[in-house]
């Protein structure tokens, strides 16, 4: 996959803390910021295509046949 810097802003504090982070896990900034946004962008296609399934089901309809009735309005009634 080709790769391509980009610029951020981000405050101070928060810019130490994810050096920190970064060092902990022997990894760099740029790859905790890439992993988290990889992870983000999977877990919306996951729920685009959840929504897409549920669009989907919801078009065709759900089997809610009653089958055959064996039973008559007052045997429902008898007490």
């Amino acid at each position: 996959m080709a790769m391509r810097n980009i610029t951020l802003t981000m405050p101070e504090e928060l810019v130490r803390r994810a050096k920190i982070a970064a060092a902990e896990r022997d990894t760099s900034v740029s790859a905790l910021v890439a992993e988290y946004f990889g992870a983000l962008v999977q877990q919306e296609d996951g729920y685009d295509l959840m929504w897409a399934e549920e669009e989907r089901l919801m078009q065709e309809g759900l089997p809610m046949r009653v089958g055959e009735i064996t039973w008559s309005r007052a045997d429902l009634h008898e007490r």
